[in-house]
């Protein structure tokens, strides 16, 4: 447990123990409360005991909250040093080289995706589909007050987007990831000299179809073999949309443009956890390797 204790109180891992702590403590606030209206039923605003502050008990509050965190973080620098670490030097690589903590989820992602799809296509459709919330949002219920039975849909797919995908990613990165990028326990030493034999294949290589040809040319099988698989993969929108839409009160609501930007963002959000099943467990390096792009 020694190593345990050194690896989470190291300066450059301190803020992420503490977004641990955060993440659980107001998720489960926002739950809760969500849950107590639900129990309450429909919502007067002029009987709740609870009010919320406006001008000028809230910029007060605002106010004296600055003030404290100012406080934490100057006792915060006396007490803990900056993780600075020594010049750069061109002759010593870091072992591990690992990005600041708020970049370390994008890290982990290189370790499935081709890296302009995990660095650049990735993180543009996580923007896109946030700015696209209010406009692909039907749901007229619980606006202005928290509530989990009107919205239990968008809070579940929001807690799997930012808490089992991004912020395990964190830790992952953080607390499971040491030298040579190799996966350790967090109260396992780090052995900078670990070797371990790892044999990543394509999808198409488990099955039999190789990659690439003699002369290392893209093998046109494998290629078509990672096509029919990643196209039909999102068929499922168009398949889904045609036998539901005259059943579904949900799709006439949403409407074909809504819907296929739903299904998107749903599914390339559902890719991720499928390769690191694939990466972690089968040692599946891509899915579909083209001239141009990886996936």
């Amino acid at each position: 447990m020694r190593n345990l204790w050194v690896l989470i109180s190291k300066p450059d891992n301190i803020p992420i123990v503490g977004l641990l702590f955060l993440v659980i403590l107001y998720t489960w606030y926002s739950l809760s409360k969500a849950l107590k209206n639900d129990r309450q039923g429909f919502l007067d605003e002029s009987t709740l005991s609870e009010k919320i502050q406006v001008w000028p008990n809230l910029v007060r509050v605002e106010f004296l909250g600055t003030l404290f965190v100012m406080v934490v973080l100057v006792f915060w620098s006396f007490l803990i040093d900056a993780p600075l670490e020594e010049p750069a030097n061109p002759t010593l690589t870091p072992n591990p080289s690992k990005a600041p903590w708020y970049f370390l989820g994008l890290q982990e992602m290189l370790v499935y995706f081709d890296p302009w799809i995990a660095g650049v296509v990735l993180p543009t459709f996580i923007i896109l589909g946030l700015m696209a919330i209010p406009y692909i949002d039907i749901n007229e219920k619980g606006n202005g007050y928290y509530t989990f039975k009107e919205r239990s849909w968008s809070i579940l797919i929001f807690c799997f987007g930012f808490i089992v995908l991004w912020v395990s990613l964190i830790v992952l990165g953080t607390f499971w990831r040491g030298p040579g990028w190799y996966f350790f326990f967090p109260w396992e030493p780090w052995d900078t000299h670990r070797v371990v034999a790892l044999t990543n294949i394509d999808l198409s290589e488990f099955f039999g179809v190789h990659t690439r040809s003699a002369d290392y040319s893209l093998n046109p099988a494998a290629f078509i073999f990672g096509a029919v698989l990643v196209l039909g993969y999102y068929s499922l929108i168009p398949l889904y949309w045609i036998l539901k839409k005259d059943k579904s009160g949900l799709l006439k609501k949403l409407g074909p443009i809504r819907y296929n930007v739903t299904a998107f963002l749903f599914l390339t959000m559902m890719s991720l956890p499928i390769k690191m099943v694939l990466r972690i467990g089968f040692n599946i390096k891509y899915v579909w390797v083209t001239p141009w792009f990886n996936i």
